[in-house]
């Protein structure tokens, strides 16, 4: 397939919240969601953003919310499922919150529509579905990195896309500028999922889901 020139194809960017926190907060910085958006609709015609996270339901404050009201309404389509609890054979509570199957079908389902797939994620998994998405005709781009130690990003993962590329090369158009104010979030808020941006958090040592618990992104 012949792709169009970079200002005319179409373009989806599928963006795995938690994976892509993870190897931001590695590197020691945050995400500006305003500029990442903005960064990829200047390279060409941005047909959809999609944002995937996994949500602790039940609660009277998640402080994630703040970040998924933000990106529902600036752009970003957001697809979020709430969490499944379990016990694991240690007995410790478990708290599991995986979009992978989401993100696929998505994927699956947009190929047809686009030229070029942005993929934030360094998960091995995605390894199918982005060759299942080039025999489709779509050039796959894969966005993580090989500056920490171990690299985030599955070797098979960056050997199977197109083009991968480091974030660390896009920090200085998708970083937050740490001088910024950040918002303080209400008093009784619980870092409940570890992926919260940390602009969205309090500067408060972060606490547990609790007692025993753990969260799982896969």
């Amino acid at each position: 397939m012949t792709h169009p020139s970079a200002q005319n194809e179409k373009t989806a960017l599928f963006i795995d919240g938690a994976n892509l926190y993870a190897t931001a907060k590695s590197l020691g910085f945050d995400i500006d969601y305003k500029r990442l958006l903005r960064e990829f609709q200047s390279r060409g015609n941005l047909l959809r953003a999609f944002y995937y996270t996994a949500v602790i339901e039940h609660e009277e404050y998640s402080s994630i919310r703040p970040l998924i009201d933000w990106l529902d309404y600036n752009g970003y389509s957001v697809v979020t499922k709430a969490t499944k609890e379990f016990v694991d054979q240690t007995g410790r509570r478990k708290i599991k919150g995986n979009m992978d199957i989401e993100l696929a079908v998505d994927a699956m389902e947009l190929a047809p529509n686009i030229d070029h797939m942005v993929l934030f994620s360094g998960d091995g998994d995605f390894r199918s579905l982005v060759e299942a998405v080039q025999r489709r005709g779509v050039r796959v781009t894969v966005i993580s990195t090989v500056s920490t130690q171990p690299p985030m990003i599955a070797d098979e993962l960056r050997r199977q896309a197109d083009v991968f590329t480091d974030i660390v090369e896009l920090q200085p158009k998708i970083g937050r500028d740490p001088s910024e104010r950040t918002p303080r979030a209400p008093r009784d808020d619980r870092e409940s999922l570890q992926h919260t941006p940390q602009f969205l958090q309090r500067p408060a040592v972060p606490q547990r889901v609790g007692a025993g618990d753990d969260f799982e992104n896969d």
